[in-house]
C-alpha cells in the first residue's frame, strides 16, 4: 500500500519493510534524483569537517546514524560560519601602512590615534581607520590657459594699475593627517583661494617692469610665504612644498601694444644714454678748455707781476744812485734815452769845427751809409 511504503517519511521507512525501502528509494530516484547526492555531500562535509576538528568519523548504523549526523551539521555549520566570521573580522580589523603614508583611527568617528608605518590594528567596527599619502606632491595650476573657464584666474591688477596675466604652480603635501581631515572639507579648493588670494596682494604691491623682468624669485617667495602662514592659520595641516612661477606677461588682448611700448621705452633709454655721452663729453671738454684758460691767465698775470715787479726795482735802484749824484745821474739818463731813440734812425754826425761850417757840401754820406749797411 502507498501509506505503507511512505510510513518511514520521505527519508524512508522502518527496518521492517526492507524491500519496500528499496522500491521506495528506486522511485524515489526517479523523481527526486538530487536528495541522495545532498545528504551524501553533507554528510562527507560533516566527516571532514570532524577530522579537521580532531574527531574521528562515526559509525554508519542505519538511519539511527543518519539521525546523529543531521545533529553534527548543525554543529559544523555554526563553526563554519564563526571562523569566516572570525576570518572577515580580522581582515576588516588589521591594515597595513606604506612609509609614505599615514593612517588616521577613529573611534566611533571621533579622532583616536595616528598610525604607523607597517601593520597596525583596528578592531572594526568600533575603530575605524584612513590611509592618507602624506609624502604624495600635489600640484594646482592656477591662471594656466588650458584650464578653459579657470583663465581669468590669472588677471590680477598691479600697484601702478596695470592688469597682468600671472600662470603658477602650487606644489603642496599633507604635513599633518588629522588636522588635514578634520580641518578641511575641501582641501583642494582651499589651497587654490588662498593662493590666488596671496598671489593678488603680493602683485598689488608692485609695479608692473619688475614683474616682468626681474622680481618674480622675490615675488615667488613671498607668496609662498603668505600662503602657509595662512593655511597654518587654519589648522589645515598643509605644507606648502614650493611655488612655481611660470610666466608673467600682459593680457593677450593688448599685448602687441605692450610690445610697442616697451620698444619705445628702450629707444627712450637709447636715445637717453647717447644723449648722456654726448652731454658728458661736451661737460668734459668745456671744463679742459676753462682749465687751460685759466692757467694761461694765471701765467700772463705773473708775467705781468714780475716785469712790473722788476721795472720798479730798477727805478729804485735809479732813485737810488740820483740821490747820490744828481748830474751824473741826469746826464747818464739822458744819453740813455737818446741812445733809445737815434737807435732806429739813420744820422749823420758832423763836426762843427769843420772849416767853421760843419756841413759837407756834396759828400753822398746817406747814400755811402746805405751801401755800406747792405
Amino acid at each position: 500500500m502507498p501509506n505503507s511504503n511512505n510510513s518511514g517519511g520521505p527519508w524512508g521507512g522502518g527496518g521492517n519493510n526492507g524491500g519496500d525501502d528499496d522500491r521506495n528509494n528506486g522511485n524515489q530516484g526517479g523523481n527526486q534524483p538530487q536528495v541522495p547526492d545532498i545528504d551524501e555531500m553533507v554528510r562527507k562535509g560533516q566527516e571532514q569537517l570532524k577530522v579537521l576538528m580532531g574527531g574521528g568519523k562515526g559509525g554508519k548504523g542505519g538511519k539511527g546514524g543518519k539521525g546523529a549526523g543531521g545533529g553534527g551539521l548543525g554543529k559544523g555549520s555554526i563553526g563554519l560560519v564563526a571562523l569566516a566570521a572570525v576570518a572577515l573580522w580580522g581582515f576588516a580589523s588589521f591594515y597595513s601602512v606604506k612609509p609614505e603614508e599615514q593612517s588616521v583611527e577613529f573611534l566611533f568617528g571621533k579622532y583616536y590615534s595616528t598610525g604607523n608605518p607597517g601593520l597596525n590594528f583596528a578592531p572594526w567596527p568600533v575603530v575605524t581607520a584612513e590611509i592618507l599619502p602624506v609624502t604624495r606632491e600635489n600640484t594646482e595650476d592656477i591662471g594656466v590657459g588650458s584650464r578653459g573657464s579657470r583663465l581669468e584666474e590669472g588677471l590680477m591688477l598691479t600697484g601702478d594699475e596695470n592688469i597682468v596675466d600671472i600662470d603658477f604652480q602650487v606644489v603642496w603635501n599633507i604635513a599633518d593627517a588629522p588636522m588635514f581631515l578634520f580641518n578641511l572639507a575641501q582641501p583642494q579648493e582651499t589651497i587654490r583661494a588662498v593662493s590666488e588670494s596671496a598671489m593678488r596682494e603680493v602683485i598689488g604691491r608692485s609695479d608692473l617692469a619688475p614683474i616682468l623682468n626681474r622680481d618674480r624669485a622675490a615675488i615667488s617667495a613671498e607668496v609662498r610665504e603668505l600662503i602657509q602662514s595662512t593655511l597654518e592659520s587654519y589648522n589645515s595641516g598643509v605644507n606648502i612644498v614650493r611655488l612655481n612661477f611660470d610666466k608673467a606677461d600682459p593680457p593677450i588682448e593688448v599685448i602687441d601694444s605692450f610690445r610697442d611700448v616697451q620698444a619705445a621705452e628702450q629707444e627712450r633709454d637709447t636715445l637717453e644714454k647717447r644723449a648722456d655721452a654726448y652731454a658728458n663729453e661736451r661737460l668734459a671738454a668745456a671744463r679742459g678748455q676753462s682749465v687751460q684758460l685759466l692757467q694761461g691767465a694765471e701765467g700772463y698775470r705773473a708775467q705781468v707781476v714780475n716785469a712790473a715787479t722788476g721795472e720798479a726795482s730798477r727805478f729804485i735802484a735809479v732813485y737810488n744812485e740820483y740821490a747820490k749824484a744828481e748830474d751824473v745821474t741826469r746826464k747818464r739818463l739822458y744819453l740813455e734815452t737818446l741812445e733809445k731813440v737815434l737807435a732806429g734812425v739813420t744820422k749823420i754826425v758832423i763836426d762843427e769845427s769843420a772849416n767853421g761850417s760843419g756841413v759837407v757840401p756834396y759828400l753822398p754820406l746817406n747814400e755811402l751809409n746805405k751801401g755800406a749797411t747792405n
